[in-house]
C-alpha cells in the first residue's frame, strides 16, 4: 500500500513520468530501499518540512494526509528512515529504507498486482518499474511496452494477462521461487 500511496501521490502532484524502484540487499546490507521519483510540481520547501505531518494535505477532498506519515512512522520503527527530496516544478524523490529482516517491516505484498494496478489505473502514464534482489534485476518501462504493442493500447485484456504472467514469472525468478503452485517443480517431474 506505501508503494501504491506514493505513485498516486506523484500522479495527483501532476507527474507525467514515474520511477519506482525496490533493492533489496538482504545478504550484504539487510536492507529494503523503495524509491519513487517523479516529474510534478514538487513543493516549496515549508510544505517540504511539514509533509510526514499527517495533518498536512495538498488534497481538497479530506483534511488528513496519512500516506507519508505511515510510511515515515514504518521506516523509523524499522530502522530506517524516509527521505524526501522535492524541486519546486521539477518534481519529488521520496525513499523508504528499511532493515529487511526486521520484524515489522510491513510485508512487500503482491507487487506484481501492485505494478500491474499502477499500469492499468494509469495507461498514459510513463512509468518504470525497477527490482533487484542481492545480484538479480528485472525492469519494464510502460514507454517499451507502448513502442512494442504499437496500437493496442495498455488496458487490452490478452495485455493485462501477458503482463500478470510476466511480472509472476520475473519476481518468482528474481526470489529464486521454482514453484508457486505447491508439489514437485517441474525440473524435478
Amino acid at each position: 500500500m506505501h508503494i501504491l500511496d506514493l505513485v498516486q501521490n506523484a500522479i495527483e502532484a501532476g507527474a507525467t513520468k514515474v520511477s519506482l524502484e525496490i533493492i533489496e540487499e538482504r545478504q550484504n546490507k539487510n536492507t529494503l530501499l523503495i524509491r519513487v521519483e517523479d516529474n510534478g510540481r514538487g513543493m516549496e520547501e515549508a510544505t517540504l518540512k511539514r509533509v510526514t505531518d499527517p495533518f498536512v494535505t495538498s488534497r481538497n477532498t479530506r483534511r488528513i494526509g496519512l500516506g507519508l506519515s505511515l510510511i515515515h512512522m514504518s521506516t523509523q520503527m524499522c530502522e530506517g528512515y524516509l527521505n524526501i527530496v522535492s524541486d519546486l516544478g521539477r518534481g519529488t524523490m521520496v525513499e523508504a529504507l528499511y532493515k529487511h529482516s526486521h520484524i515489522d517491516r510491513p510485508p512487500m505484498g503482491n507487487i506484481a498486482e501492485t505494478i500491474r494496478s499502477i499500469i492499468i489505473g494509469n495507461p498514459e502514464l510513463n512509468f518504470s518499474y525497477s527490482h533487484r534482489v542481492d545480484r538479480k534485476k528485472f525492469s519494464l518501462t510502460t514507454q517499451e511496452m507502448i513502442e512494442i504493442l504499437g496500437d493496442i493500447p495498455l488496458t487490452e485484456p490478452m495485455v493485462l494477462v501477458w503482463l500478470q504472467e510476466y511480472l509472476g514469472d520475473n519476481l518468482m525468478n528474481l526470489y529464486d521461487i521454482k514453484n508457486l503452485h505447491g508439489g514437485a517443480s517441474s525440473e524435478n517431474n
